[in-house]
């Protein structure tokens, strides 16, 4: 018997092919999105997409999507609060998990695991361990689209901003540099594959730099 479950969405490649194990698991049920946007820049935090892309997304994927509305800067007390209470929420529709496509930093896991057990929940991973590369060429495989759109130009040069997410771009990774980005080399954003009924029409738009990091604006 299938469990329910929120699914914390970056909009991202490694959130998108976690939506498809969990959907193909036996175990799991999907039933909402769940991400944090900032009420100044009206963007996710990280990645920096747009809200109304972020819907859209959502829309494709056939799930909706809890915006948890962060201020800037946050406190980690603020953000806790805030995300307890998204939890709650959850809660009180059933839901005893939420999901992350985290794949091998042991502190961000450790993080979500406190924060998911004081709310009496459980956090899956349904991506974990595998070997990053294996992950990477899995979510090219199955024909999933994807683009960078930040890129820590401390780690990986400014002209990877942009660029499809694609074997061609696996190998131009330099030495060191994760094929999946997980130590925050660069985040992208995701417009079509197996978990979409349609893919996500979109147009880059304008490069930004901001704090060590380049971002590319996505117009819906």
């Amino acid at each position: 018997m299938r469990k329910d479950c929120w699914l914390a969405w970056s909009g991202g490649k490694d959130a998108a092919l976690a939506l498809y194990h969990l959907q193909r698991s036996g175990r799991w049920r999907v039933t909402r999105l769940l991400t944090t946007v900032t009420d100044v820049y009206q963007r996710t935090s990280m990645h920096g997409l747009r809200r109304p892309l972020l819907r859209r997304q959502a829309a494709a994927v056939g799930l909706d999507v809890v915006e948890v509305v962060l201020p800037v800067p946050c406190p980690n007390e603020e953000y806790a609060a805030r995300m307890a209470d998204a939890l709650q929420a959850a809660r009180a529709e059933g839901v005893t998990a939420v999901a992350f496509g985290d794949i091998l930093l042991e502190d961000v896991r450790a993080f979500r695991e406190e924060r998911l057990a004081e709310a009496g929940m459980e956090a899956v991973f349904p991506l974990w361990g595998r070997d990053t590369r294996e992950v990477a060429e899995e979510f090219i495989d199955l024909g999933f689209a994807a683009r960078l759109v930040c890129v820590d130009t401390a780690q990986l040069k400014e002209t990877f901003i942009g660029r499809r997410y694609d074997r061609r771009l696996l190998a131009d990774l330099p030495p060191g540099v994760d094929p999946c980005g997980e130590r925050g080399e660069f985040h992208t954003f995701v417009w079509d594959g197996p978990v979409f009924s349609r893919p996500v029409a979109h147009t880059p738009g304008a490069v930004v730099r901001r704090d060590g990091l380049m971002f590319q604006d996505v117009l819906d």
